[in-house]
């Protein structure tokens, strides 16, 4: 044994060749302070044995090396300016030891080489990869870009106009792509890999490959030149920018820091990346990309965690209620395996819930993502009927009809007729009180909300809602089935509303309020999507939510709020619906909605909408893009609190992820209580001070008082 840490081993075989092993104690490798310590004596261990003539670098994990460990990472880029980029250049020097080795080297790669275990195989002369292996370096995904020298090596490997695209997408590459790129040398059979590996670095040590013109070149600048240099990066950031736009500065960092970098060597573009990390490390994107990524593991952990517990197997959904919703959810189980009867009362919402599944495979197909076996498996897995005896069988029931509480209350009475004493029992409910409904049903230990978000195949998030008699049991099962349905279950407890249409409600309220006081809807739009960050300004997310939707889930968060969520008088909303534009559906609302050119759809200010609101609105006027923001977030931001202090939600962590995946909150912004903390809770409570005068939604808690004299924060209280 020539070296051995807890986490790596090095051992040297009798053809002097030394199998750097990385076996960490935990269930994966990544690279933590420990292993990076390990790492650099274990390579000055073979630098000092004269016996070594090669480098084979392995796992005995089922990946090689998944990444640096992201919870460091809070800790470190909290440190000063000069504290942090003394780490980045201990770190990356690390790599740039073993990269230094005066022996051949090879990287033997199984399951997945992510970011630092990536950068950890670049460092090596050779890469070698087993058929299923997946390669990439996202840490553009994190706000931040390579910090090992990924930025370096790679460009020098591969070129500058393929490597820009692996970094600013930070994509993954499945094994024989990223040997057509350039980036592995052979792609063999998993059994084979380590033997293949042993072979290749033979024949270098024997002087059949030249190892060293390969360390040469990921040491020495970029050959191109200067018009292919000004035309490659040129083009990078124009795409770059159209893709990402303001709010992401890590890929457009990244993309002149390599442009910087092309004409030096190792040491000159190294200290280029040290120093686009710590400049990345330092932004509210980072920390907020960061903080969605250990809010990501928080809630896959709870989910996990509870689905374990499950005691109940469901082999057979039942969606009560065709039409686009059902068809989105028939399809979603049917595609992940779970056959799904689709019940209605007329065959025409049943033709739709089909076409609706069809539709989402024939577009599968058209990508090429989907293949006809996959569609034909899919489709026999729905089996559509009128017939409530169809569903004797489920084990799990979907209710997905209109939602109205009465509809809602008689077709779950029904259904408990016709399904097993151990059922479970839920309803797609978007607004409605759970224990409301729940006293349709005799037995209510069994029922709990399960709401689905439009379109259901697209939107990750499955909002859980736990009524007061509803039992763990039913909880487990019915978050044990979203998982297998490819969802993200996030369990809350029940209010109206519960927590992302509760917390969406007072964002709307804010937006008809600043329209009623002489805003431009459409200004106020492109102020939430462009400068905020939102996929969709207020207006056209009403418009395509529906009209109709919004205004009878208003009336139902009104009734079940009344001291803050009252109706306004002549809510813009409210005048849409009463002369019947409601939006997408009928291709009229804030905006007059058609198709372009293209056959994409298309919106334009509605001129009819406009003096609508005219009438009831005061004269108009122009708000600064900070007053839009503060009027329309104070009122999401101060409802997101009051669910976390009234156990709404469990966590921060979950109401972020909540709203990222449910409504599309910013991700550069990290969620609800990620962008209070950035503000700072003093900073919120005062900003929304500002605005009390403008109703209760605009008032906070005595909590969060109290937390801002403090000094605390949401994700460290």
């Amino acid at each position: 044994m020539l070296y051995k840490g807890t986490n790596i081993t090095v051992t040297v075989d009798a053809d002097g060749i030394a199998e750097f092993c990385y076996n960490a104690a935990g269930s994966v490798n990544k690279f933590d302070r420990q292993t990076l310590n390990e790492f650099d004596a274990a390579t000055q261990a073979i630098a000092g044995d004269v016996n070594v003539k090669g480098v084979v670098v392995h796992s005995a994990k089922p990946a090689f090396i998944v990444g640096a460990d992201i919870t460091e990472f809070t800790t470190m880029f909290s440190a000063t300016d000069e504290e942090m980029l003394a780490w980045i250049q201990e770190s990356s020097g690390v790599f740039d030891r073993f990269e230094d080795l005066d022996i051949p080297t090879i990287a033997a790669i199984n399951g997945m080489a992510l970011g630092g275990g990536f950068e950890m195989a670049l460092a090596c002369d050779y890469r070698i990869a087993e058929t299923n292996a997946i390669v990439a370096l996202p840490e553009v995904k994190l706000g931040i870009m390579p910090g090992f020298g990924g930025t370096v090596r790679l460009p020098r490997l591969i070129g500058a106009d393929t490597a820009l695209e692996w970094m600013t997408t930070g994509a993954n590459k499945k094994a024989p792509k990223a040997l057509s790129d350039g980036a592995l040398d052979a792609v063999v059979a998993p059994e084979q890999l380590i033997v293949a590996a042993k072979g290749m670095l033979s024949d270098a040590i024997a002087g059949k490959f030249d190892w060293r013109a390969r360390k040469t070149e990921k040491m020495s600048p970029l050959k191109l030149g200067a018009n292919e240099t000004i035309m490659s990066f040129n083009t990078a950031k124009g795409m770059v920018y159209a893709k990402a736009g303001k709010h992401y500065p890590a890929p457009n960092l990244m993309v002149s820091t390599i442009e910087k970098a092309a004409g030096l060597d190792r040491t000159g573009a190294m200290a280029l990346e040290n120093q686009g990390f710590l400049t990345l490390a330092k932004t509210d994107a980072a920390s907020a990309q960061i903080g969605i990524f250990l809010a990501d593991q928080v809630v896959k952990g709870v989910g996990k965690k509870m689905a374990k517990q499950a005691t109940k197997e469901i082999k057979l959904n039942a969606v009560l209620g065709a039409g686009i919703m059902g068809g989105g959810i028939a399809y979603q189980g049917a595609v992940k395996g779970i056959p799904s009867i689709m019940k209605d009362i007329n065959t025409d919402a049943l033709d739709l819930g089909l076409s609706t599944a069809a539709g989402i495979l024939e577009k599968g197909m058209q990508r090429k993502k989907v293949t006809p076996a996959k569609m034909a498996a899919t489709l026999n897995n729905i089996t559509p009927t009128l017939d409530y005896n169809a569903i004797k069988d489920a084990d799990l029931v979907i209710e997905a009809v209109v939602e109205n509480p009465k509809v809602k209350g008689i077709v779950l009475a029904e259904t408990e007729t016709h399904v097993a004493a151990d059922a479970v029992i839920t309803s797609n409910t978007s607004t409605i009180s759970i224990n409301h409904l729940a006293k349709s049903l005799k037995d209510p230990s069994r029922f709990c909300g399960m709401h689905f978000f439009n379109p259901v195949h697209k939107m990750p998030l499955v909002e859980i809602i736990r009524g007061e008699n509803t039992s763990d049991e039913t909880i487990a099962a019915v978050v044990a089935t979203t998982l297998r349905m490819g969802k993200t279950p996030i369990v809350v407890n029940d209010c109206p509303g519960f927590l992302v249409n509760r917390v969406l409600f007072p964002y709307f309220a804010g937006f008809s309020k600043l329209v009623l006081d002489g805003a431009d809807f459409v200004a106020v739009d492109k102020i939430m999507e462009k400068q905020f960050g939102w996929p969709m300004g207020p207006a056209y997310l009403l418009d395509v939510v529906g009209i109709d939707t919004a205004d009878h889930a208003a009336g139902v968060m009104a009734d079940g709020i009344p001291e803050r969520m009252q109706k306004l008088d002549n809510d813009p909303v409210t005048l849409m619906y009463n002369a019947n534009r409601l939006g997408q559906k009928n291709g009229v609302g804030f905006y007059d909605h058609g198709k372009d050119k293209r056959g994409r759809p298309s919106k334009t200010p509605a001129q009819v909408a406009i003096d609508m609101i005219a009438e009831h609105a005061a004269p108009a006027q122009t708000f600064s893009p900070e007053e839009v923001i503060a009027r329309l977030m104070i009122p999401m931001a101060n409802e997101s609190i009051r669910c976390l202090e009234e156990g709404i939600v469990a966590s921060p962590a979950e109401a972020d992820m909540a709203l990222l995946y449910g409504i599309g909150f910013p991700p550069f912004r990290g969620g609800i209580f990620r962008y209070i903390d950035t503000m700072g809770l003093a900073n919120f409570v005062e900003l929304a001070d500002k605005y009390a005068h403008l109703g209760p939604i605009y008032q906070v808690s005595d909590g969060v008082r109290e937390m801002a004299a403090a000094g605390k924060t949401y994700f460290t209280a």
